[in-house]
Order: C-alpha cells, then sequence, then structure tokens
C-alpha cells in the first residue's frame, strides 16, 4: 500500500514539473514578445516630411502596441503566479514522496530482521538437533 502511494506521489510530481517546464516555456515565449513589440515602439517611425496625420496613426499605432504589450505582461504575470504555486505544490509532493520512501526504507528493515531471526532460530534448531541426535 505505501509503495503504491509513493509511486502515486512520484507520478504526481512527475505531472507538475512537466506542467512546470510548459508554463515556463510560456513565460518565456511571453517575454519574447513583449520584448518585440516594445522593439517595434522604438522603431516604428514615419518619413522625415510626413504629414501630421502620419505622426497621429503612428501614436495611434504605438498606443495600441503598449496596449498589446500591457496585456501580454499581465498575462505573464499570471503565469509567474501560477509558476509560483506549482513550485510549493511541487516541494509538498516531493515531501510526501520522501516520507513514503523512508516508511518503505524502514518496511525493509523490518522485513529484513525478521528474516534474519528465522534464518537464526533455523540454524539453532539445526544445531540442538545435531546435539540431540549425537551425530
Amino acid at each position: 500500500m505505501i509503495k503504491k502511494l509513493f509511486n502515486l506521489k512520484k507520478s504526481q510530481t512527475d505531472q507538475k514539473l512537466m506542467f512546470k517546464a510548459e508554463l515556463s516555456n510560456s513565460i518565456s515565449l511571453f517575454e519574447e514578445q513583449i520584448d518585440d513589440l516594445k522593439r517595434n515602439i522604438n522603431t516604428a517611425s514615419v518619413d522625415r516630411h510626413g504629414a501630421i496625420s502620419d505622426f497621429m496613426i503612428l501614436e495611434i499605432h504605438k498606443d495600441s502596441l503598449r496596449r498589446e504589450a500591457k496585456k501580454l505582461e499581465s498575462q505573464k504575470n499570471f503565469l509567474l503566479s501560477k509558476l509560483t504555486k506549482v513550485n510549493l505544490e511541487i516541494v509538498q509532493l516531493q515531501k510526501e514522496s520522501e516520507q513514503y520512501d523512508y516508511l518503505l526504507k524502514e518496511e525493509k528493515k523490518e522485513l529484513y530482521k525478521k528474516l534474519l531471526l528465522a534464518e537464526e532460530e533455523q540454524a539453532s534448531e539445526f544445531i540442538q538437533s545435531k546435539y540431540i541426535t549425537g551425530k
């Protein structure tokens, strides 16, 4: 039973680690998109002798890029908070897994002690039977 619980906790930990990797990949993608948008904001321009309407359109474009960057930043922050929660869950699952592992090791030690006692009893009975029969 303890072995099944240990395996369950281990598989749950593995699943959380995979989910953590997915979150990390998503966060890095958001960071790349945000960097691209910031680069676009800084490099967007109009012709030197452009009309005032061109500058208005440029500002509207830059504002839309800024809004998109803020939206991506909020999504990234949400994923970061989710990543923090997943890290805490992983730590908790690892603690539980270690506890079950300790219990399994203790069970094995007890079983080994019982086997040694049984072998010792068999050996002493054998010696006693040899002594009694005088052979």
